[in-house]
Formats: structure tokens, C-alpha cells, sequence
């Protein structure tokens, strides 16, 4: 057994740990990983992990070696075999005899990559936490529990949750019409990914017409890439919404906590679109309630929150952030742009697509409006698509800080939370460092194509500014 291990330090992301395998992610980093995570849960006093993996070629022999670990570190592990992130997440969050979870994905990535998210005594796992992941093995300071030479008992069990997702998913839609249910055309694209198996079962028990696509796991990714946040990996669910006349469509990435959404037009939705469905359905029936969404977000969605009687909040960009944020401050309902939807009200607050696809059903039900007229209604802004470059990691949140300071020089409206947000005259903008590429991210919005034009030309003032450009 490994006494020291160093990881790649650019696989300890943010968020989650994630990497090419066989280039600067293997077997070794999953043993070292097990046996990290145990060392920290037991110093919590936790002593059994439950496992999920998806459905990436890599991701048996990463899960295998990671039970070595984490059974190495002195936990007993809970197999729950191919799954989505949140059928792991909800394995954790229900089950009482467990106290940390670990899913292997690559989650919207690359066949060829994969890696781990992870929640400990139902808290996020992220940021600092996972870089002491690092220190622990970098210095071999994992827990001993040897006693003797021998390991002390510890146990593996296989254990299927599928049906009891299923059952804690269907809640969403109590107290809604049967008749009015089993109205509705829906499709579904699995593409591949680790949703599938639970989708079909899922569909088996809902009133309605429902057309599925790709629903056979194979970690190749054969028919599109499993990102529903990019429009071009959407152009099979917009074909049969067209070809069936369904009411809208929805999509899953790899690992299924991202939602995807097609209107019954072939419009696709952006997250802050989405989320501000979700946020009229639930304040009429939580008045007052805080809803939380990243900075990337449209001004639409944070002036309707407001106008519908919620009280919106900007927050940093990360599925993990935002969980954390949600638990700090008491939301009932967050989003980002990327299709992570979370919900507090009468659930986890978790990122669950499933359950944000049910909520969707439900909330067209309840404002009597379909996803097409939902959309048709809201402001129509003209923006940049989300603008990526590259930056060396070690100068991307220097030159941030660069642009913040001249901001704040020149008195500019600025919201620091996550980057800079800047507010003008012709809308707004966004530069942040990316936390998980060394990237820099850059995002404007305004009400003209003019203004937009000004808005991205202030970004690059900034950038060259700074010695950099797009």
C-alpha cells in the first residue's frame, strides 16, 4: 500500500477532481483518493462511503481502486454500481447508516475523461477540502488502522437505490391533475450517459406520451457529446420535438445533475430562462423566498425574482458554491447558466436534472402555461455567447484583480463576487477566472446590438490593458 502520493495539481479543481486518464488521472490517484476521503470522515466520525459510478469505460477500474482506498483507510463502503451524480447524492442524503458519498464521472466532459465529486456528512465537498485531499497524500498522513498487522474489519456492500429515487422523485408532481398529466408529449434524451436506465424506469411510472432517445449507457458517447448546455449536442432532442409535435424536450448530460430544455418551437432555453420558470412557480407558493443564481445570469432573471416578490441573490459560479450557499443562507431555489438547477422547498438542494425535469412538468401545470408561452413572454435581450480564452493559470486571477482595481479607480458599478460584473449605461459585462481551466470567461448583455458592441469593446480595453486579449 502507498505510503506517499502526489496528484497532478491540475486535476484538484474547485469543485470536483477531474483529468484525461492515462495522461494525468489513473488508478493510483483513485487508491490515494479512498484513502484520503476515509482518513478526513473518520476524523468526523463517519465510517461508511457510498460509491456510484457512471457510464465511462474508465470509471470500473477507477471505482475499484478507490474502494481499495477508502476500505485501506478504514471505511465500509456502499456500492450503488452505474448511477447519476444525484441518485449518489440521494443515496447519501437517505440513507441514515452513511456519512459520505463519492461518484466517479466526468460528468459533461470528453469521453476520454473522467474523476470524482464528492459530499461529506451531507455537505458539499469542494475547494480547500479537496486540496487537503492532496496534502494528506502528498505527506502519506492517512489514517492508521492497522492493528497488528491486520486490517480492521470493513466491509463492501452492493446496494440498488434505483426504485427508491424513483419513489422520492415522483413527490413532485402531488396534488396535480391526472387528466391534465397525462396530456402532455414530452421527449427525453439520455444521450448515453449514466440517465438512462433510471429514465426508463422514471417514464414507466408518469401519465403521458413520452418519446426517449439514447437511453442504452456506453461510455463512447456515440451519437453526441453529453453537454445539454451546448446548442449543437441539442439537435436530436429539437428533431423529434419537431418530428412528434411534443410540448418541449429535455436533455441530460454525462452524469445528469445538468438539465437541458427544448420548447415546443425548437427554442432552446438558457439556465437563467429556466430557472426563471422555476422561480415563478415557487414564489407563488413561498412569497418572499430567496433565490440564488450565478453571475453569469441575465439582469431579466434577477429583476423578475424581484418583481415577482423574491429576493434575488448573485453568487459565484459552481454546482459545489452553490450548494454551499443554499445551505448558508437558507434558499429555497438556485441555478446557473450551465443547467444545474437546485431546489430546497421540497427537496435536497441538491443539482438533480430528474427532478428539475419533474418540477418543470409541474410547473407549467400550475401556472397554466406551457414551456413555449413561458418563453415566448419573457424580455428579450441580446447578449455574447460565453467567451472563453486562454490565460496561464498562474496569471488568470491576477489579471482579474488587475481589471477590478482599475475598475474601482475609475468608479465604476461593480459586483466582485465571483470575478467582475460591471453595470453601464448599455447593460453589463462579466470577466472572471475560470476555476477549473486556465481560462478567463467573459459574458455582456444589453437591450441593443449596439450597446453589446460597447459592452465588448470596454472587455477588451480591459484586457489589453492588462497585456492580454480574446
Amino acid at each position: 500500500m502507498m505510503e506517499t502520493h502526489r496528484f497532478d495539481p491540475t486535476i484538484l479543481r474547485e469543485y470536483d477532481i477531474r483529468g484525461v486518464v492515462g495522461v494525468n488521472l489513473g488508478t493510483d490517484d483513485a487508491l490515494a483518493i479512498g484513502r484520503a476521503f476515509a482518513t478526513l470522515l473518520r476524523r468526523e466520525g463517519g465510517r461508511k462511503v457510498v460509491v456510484g459510478r457512471d457510464g465511462r469505460i474508465s470509471s470500473p477500474a477507477l471505482e475499484a481502486a478507490l474502494v481499495e482506498g477508502l476500505l485501506a483507510g478504514g471505511v465500509d463502503v456502499v456500492r450503488i454500481g452505474v448511477s447519476s451524480s444525484p441518485m449518489l447524492y440521494f443515496a447519501e442524503a437517505s440513507a441514515e447508516d452513511v456519512q459520505g458519498g463519492i461518484q466517479i464521472t466526468g460528468s459533461h466532459n470528453p469521453a476520454d475523461q473522467n474523476g470524482f465529486k464528492m459530499v461529506m456528512q451531507g455537505r458539499p465537498f469542494f475547494g480547500a477540502a479537496i486540496q487537503r485531499l492532496g496534502e494528506i497524500a502528498a505527506i502519506g498522513a492517512w489514517e492508521r488502522v492497522h492493528s497488528g498487522g491486520l486490517l480492521e474489519d470493513v466491509s463492501v456492500e452492493d446496494r440498488s437505490v434505483e426504485h427508491a429515487y424513483v419513489e422520492g422523485l415522483l413527490p413532485a408532481l402531488a396534488g396535480l391533475p391526472v387528466d391534465r398529466l397525462a396530456d402532455l408529449r414530452i421527449g427525453w434524451d439520455a444521450g448515453n450517459g449514466a440517465a438512462g436506465p433510471v429514465l426508463e424506469l422514471l417514464i414507466s411510472r408518469l401519465p403521458g406520451e413520452h418519446h426517449l432517445l439514447f437511453t442504452e449507457v456506453d461510455g463512447t458517447f456515440p451519437n453526441h457529446h453529453p453537454d445539454p448546455s451546448e446548442e449543437a449536442n441539442l439537435a436530436d432532442l429539437r428533431a423529434l420535438v419537431a418530428a412528434k409535435n411534443l410540448d418541449f424536450g429535455v436533455a441530460f448530460d454525462g452524469d445528469a445533475d445538468r438539465i437541458g430544455v427544448i420548447d415546443g418551437a425548437g427554442r432552446a432555453l438558457a439556465g437563467d430562462q429556466l430557472l426563471l420558470i422555476y422561480a415563478e412557480d415557487l414564489l407563488r407558493r413561498n412569497p418572499g423566498a430567496q433565490v440564488i443564481a450565478d453571475v453569469k445570469a441575465s439582469r431579466v432573471l434577477f429583476d423578475s425574482v424581484a418583481r415577482l416578490g423574491g429576493v434575488p441573490d448573485m453568487w459565484k459560479t459552481g454546482h459545489a458554491l452553490i450548494k454551499a450557499r443554499m445551505k448558508e443562507t437558507g434558499a429555497l431555489l438556485a441555478g446557473e447558466m450551465t443547467g444545474h438547477m437546485f431546489f430546497a422547498d421540497d427537496y435536497y438542494g441538491f443539482d438533480d436534472a430528474f427532478y428539475a425535469a419533474l418540477r418543470l412538468i409541474a410547473a407549467t401545470l400550475r401556472l397554466g402555461r406551457s414551456v413555449e408561452d413561458l418563453h415566448a413572454a419573457m424580455p428579450r435581450l441580446v447578449s455574447t455567447p460565453e467567451l472563453r480564452f486562454r490565460v496561464a493559470e498562474s496569471r488568470k486571477f491576477a489579471a482579474v484583480e488587475e481589471v477590478h482595481a482599475r475598475l474601482i479607480e475609475a468608479g465604476a458599478e461593480v459586483v466582485a463576487v465571483d470575478g467582475v460584473r460591471v453595470t453601464t449605461a448599455d447593460g453589463w459585462w462579466l470577466l472572471r477566472a475560470s476555476n477549473t481551466q486556465d481560462m478567463l470567461v467573459a459574458r455582456a448583455e444589453s437591450e441593443t446590438a449596439e450597446g453589446l458592441e460597447r459592452l465588448v469593446a470596454e472587455i477588451d480595453a480591459q484586457l489589453a490593458a492588462s497585456g492580454l486579449s480574446r
